[in-house]
């Protein structure tokens, strides 16, 4: 039986979503708990690989098992067995069609900038730190010229396994988040494609800092775009602030990930 699960982690002491050896890694540890419920082997499939330090929101992975227990068994079950920087959110019934990674028709992610002079203490791992400020005008200026089907090579990273670097980037938003304490600015940007290159959120959010901080002109990011170098754009950010936040699904999955507004439903 077929099962896909939402998945919520903080990624900091993980050696990323991929299983490797001597490393622990979402997907190793995800994987040990589902086995002490099903009690055999398993395999977990998820939406998209993330690296070392990035966190998910809402991460969607299947699994098959050969036992049948009740749906809350693969919640509260498996999270009993995990870490507090893991957990089960929801778990579904699923036909063997369905597949994590191959079913997604979008993915959407988030990441958080803190600007302010002085590193952060209590979102410290939870933020990318900028100590400069930010024209946050003349970021969403820049990222309007990225929006629409490109490619993107100079955004891609040297070990990217994609076999197109053309990718359809519907949303790339930037915006305030919060003022915090001390004049500290919390700043998100948001993006949504139909998927995404490695690195490829981090190079676009590095990018955009490029602009913001009045480096170059919003132009320049239509300029490194179209000459798909990847060592003539800006330099990639920090990991911490990354958050795979939902996958879409065609409607006959009926899974919990996203709303019809659009908006993520977490």
């Amino acid at each position: 039986m077929r099962w896909a699960l939402g998945v919520e982690y903080r990624g900091n002491r993980f050696a990323g979503w991929q299983r490797q050896p001597d490393c622990q890694t979402v997907q190793s540890h995800l994987e040990k708990a589902i086995e002490a419920i099903a009690g055999h082997p398993v395999a977990v499939h998820a939406a998209g690989r993330t690296d070392r330090g990035v966190h998910a929101s809402m991460q969607v992975v299947h699994v098959d098992v050969e036992v049948h227990r009740p749906e809350m068994a693969w919640v509260r079950g498996v999270n009993s067995f995990m870490s507090d920087d893991v957990a089960v959110m929801w778990a579904r019934p699923v036909d063997e069609r369905f597949h994590a990674r191959f079913s997604a028709i979008k993915r959407h992610y988030r990441y958080f900038i803190y600007s302010h002079p002085v590193r952060p203490t209590l979102l410290a791992g939870q933020v990318g730190w900028l100590h400069q400020k930010l024209d946050l005008s003349l970021m969403q200026e820049a990222a309007g010229l990225l929006l629409g089907e490109h490619d993107f090579s100079a955004f891609r990273s040297s070990e990217c396994q994609a076999k197109s670097p053309v990718k359809n980037l519907e949303l790339l938003n930037v915006a305030l988040a919060s003022t915090q304490p001390s004049n500290g600015v919390l700043v998100e940007v948001q993006a949504t494609a139909n998927a995404f290159l490695h690195h490829m959120v981090r190079n676009l959010v590095g990018a955009l800092i490029h602009v913001g901080t009045q480096k170059v002109q919003p132009g320049w990011v239509k300029e490194v775009l179209d000459g798909k170098d990847r060592h003539k754009a800006a330099p990639m950010f920090a990991a911490e602030g990354l958050y795979l936040a939902g996958v879409l699904y065609p409607d006959e999955y009926a899974l919990p990930t996203w709303n019809t507004t659009g908006r993520l439903a977490w």
